[in-house]
């Protein structure tokens, strides 16, 4: 039986918050930024969003950072990742994403 194993995600909305292009020390461009994706409205008409927190790397943060802006329409392809930490107060912490 083969092991088949999908982590793929299509998301299509608006980037909610400036673009910045980083780099690592090791020099390798990154760029964060949070996705809006509209809900379908609720039965009283009221739009919802759900926000996603999406991280490129290398020419695709390149990319991003070049041609993209806060509330720029964007459709992103990728995986699910999550990661947990504790911080400096010994809280642990979760974070997933894109």
């Amino acid at each position: 039986m083969a092991n088949f194993n999908f982590n793929k995600v299509i998301l299509g909305g608006r980037i909610s918050s400036d673009v910045e292009l980083k780099q690592t020390l090791g020099g390798v461009s990154v760029c964060s930024f949070s996705l809006a994706v509209n809900r379908r409205p609720a039965r009283d008409g009221t739009a919802q969003a759900d926000f996603f927190n999406v991280t490129a790397w290398r020419q695709t943060a390149e990319f991003v950072t070049r041609y993209f802006r806060k509330a720029s329409s964007i459709c992103v392809v990728g995986s699910v990742q999550s990661r947990s930490w504790t911080d400096k107060n010994g809280v642990k912490q979760f974070a997933t994403e894109i």
